[in-house]
């Protein structure tokens, strides 16, 4: 069960703009005669509400700090019963499960009687008063916050985590309910894509349309356009299912139809773009349908990670590491989208941000001592020229590479200081970018378009032309061009990522980050906000 102590805000679906009365009866709260009594939340009554209901003992600070800045008032009552937003607030966590969510709050069937009409029993009111307050911290924690910041370090997640007051999101909220629905100011966007590709897989579970493909094993060959086989019309019925194709013509000929499909769905799963489909195909077509949920929900839980500024910042960097892709945005739109490589597993990319301030043209490369005594020492025992083979030189005591088109950085590095020394650089190692699952590395991202890049960066820089460009990238020697405007670069790892078109991709869990994840939330020590 997941256990929360701090963060952050409320959101709702777009019905609930609608009135209160749209609402079911079951949902409302009950209807008192005359006017109900006027309530004051002081010191004292908080401190014996906690007494009563210990298990919610976690939350008393916040709910202290909230009537303080409500000078003590009651937040959940009108003159006659409790207010709409009240009622909004009890409808979203009874939808908790669409958030991704699988958690229930503690005395949550106490607060079930406050809006049960045919429940005899009602709480006394100033329980009900502070069980929702307790309520509304409950929610905004699932779903806003999350993992707390201390646990984020503990799994290796050193992106900049969000900072949102309790308070002054529950004042906005009760000023303006068109805040309850979808708000970038609140969540980062991508969170409310993957709740659409949620409610959607969930629906294709429901409905059983998540069937298996069935080969034999043992006998099966790969399948190519004009083959006939009855897991052709089992796989077109699949990707119609999930939208990769428009119509199912249920045929079990691979026809052209067909081969569009499966580019498309190769395309989602970031795999290998041909028309060939074979056993691996099949095998994670064949993966249930619970797996790919419970990755969207995983997903939606980073999200809740990410401050919603990094979205709304003119210019950035951002690598996921799972897609092996990184994307230069610019002005609110892709200036490049490049492929990539990231470090192996035993020197794994680290996940967090930094702030690139220069570029590096045709640069050394200092080789890191760990390589030198796990690889260069052997090597230079068994080779004496293989440092000048390798264009290799010992500088203070250490070994770099000196710039030209084998250097291990290519013609190119992008430098954001970091304690990890990290960075983004050029490869001539162009024939890795073939394959699918691309961990080369040792923890630098290698970038396929690095010139491309550069020039993406530069390209409203007058002292930085083209042709400039190219000869600091010729490898004759290094050059470092300070950038005027500092770029924030943030690495990431999502294994799931809908697209502005609605597609939803997968991919590969190369770190077995969501496995960790995965026990993290859903485990009973589990620690969050």
């Amino acid at each position: 069960m997941r256990n929360f102590t701090f963060s952050t805000i409320i959101i709702a679906f777009s019905f609930f703009a609608f009135s209160f009365k749209s609402f079911p009866d079951k949902i409302k709260s009950k209807e008192t005669s005359g006017y109900v009594k006027v309530i004051t939340i002081d010191a004292t009554s908080i401190n014996a509400f906690f007494k009563k209901y210990p298990k919610l003992k976690k939350y008393q600070k916040d709910v202290e700090e909230i009537y303080k800045a409500k000078q003590n008032k009651s937040i959940w009552y009108d003159d006659k019963n409790i207010t709409e937003f009240g009622a909004l607030l009890y409808q979203k966590v009874n939808l908790l499960k669409e958030q991704g969510i699988e958690s229930t709050m503690p005395y949550k069937e106490i607060i079930d009687q406050a809006f049960n009409e045919s429940d005899n029993v009602e709480p006394p009111q100033i329980d009900t008063e502070l069980l929702l307050t307790n309520m509304y911290i409950f929610y905004a924690s699932n779903v806003y916050s999350g993992v707390d910041p201390a646990t984020l370090k503990k799994i290796g997640w050193y992106l900049p985590a969000k900072s949102i007051s309790y308070s002054k999101i529950l004042d906005s909220l009760i000023v303006d309910k068109n805040r309850l629905n979808e708000d970038d100011n609140l969540l980062f966007s991508q969170y409310y894509k993957l709740q659409d590709a949620l409610k959607k897989y969930r629906k294709i579970e429901t409905d059983n349309l998540w069937q298996k493909i069935t080969i034999d094993s043992a006998t099966y060959k790969d399948l190519r356009p004009d083959d006939t086989a009855i897991a052709i019309k089992q796989i077109r019925n699949r990707l119609f299912v999930v939208g990769d194709l428009k119509q199912d013509s249920k045929s079990n000929v691979y026809d052209e139809e067909l081969m569009a499909g499966i580019l498309n769905y190769k395309k989602r799963y970031n795999l290998k773009l041909n028309y060939a489909i074979t056993r691996d195909h099949i095998n994670q077509m064949n993966e249930p349908i619970s797996k790919r949920i419970r990755t969207i929900m995983l997903n939606m839980e980073r999200c809740r990670w990410i401050p919603t500024k990094l979205s709304k910042a003119n210019e950035y960097v951002m690598v996921n590491i799972p897609s092996f892709r990184m994307f230069y945005v610019k002005d609110g739109k892709y200036a490049l989208v490049s492929d990539i490589f990231v470090g192996n597993r035993l020197s794994e990319t680290v996940i967090f941000s930094g702030t690139m301030d220069r570029i590096v043209f045709s640069p050394y490369w200092y080789v890191p001592n760990s390589i030198i005594q796990n690889e260069l020492k052997l090597q230079m025992a068994n080779d004496k020229n293989y440092l000048a083979d390798h264009n290799m030189e010992w500088n203070g005591g250490k070994v770099r590479q000196k710039p030209g088109p084998k250097n291990s950085l290519g013609l190119v590095k992008f430098m954001f200081p970091n304690p990890n020394d990290i960075y983004m650089h050029d490869t001539p190692a162009k024939s890795l970018f073939e394959f699918e699952k691309r961990t080369f590395s040792h923890g630098c991202i290698n970038v396929k378009e690095a010139k491309g890049l550069a020039l993406a960066i530069l390209k409203d820089d007058p002292d930085w032309p083209v042709d400039k460009i190219d000869k600091a990238m010729s490898g004759e020697k290094e050059t470092t061009c300070m950038l005027k405007n500092k770029i924030p670069v943030y690495i990431g790892y999502f294994t799931a990522w809908v697209q502005d078109n609605g597609e939803i991709n997968f991919f590969p869990d190369v770190y077995d980050r969501d496995k960790s994840l995965d026990k993290l939330l859903y485990s009973d020590s589990v620690t969050m906000n």
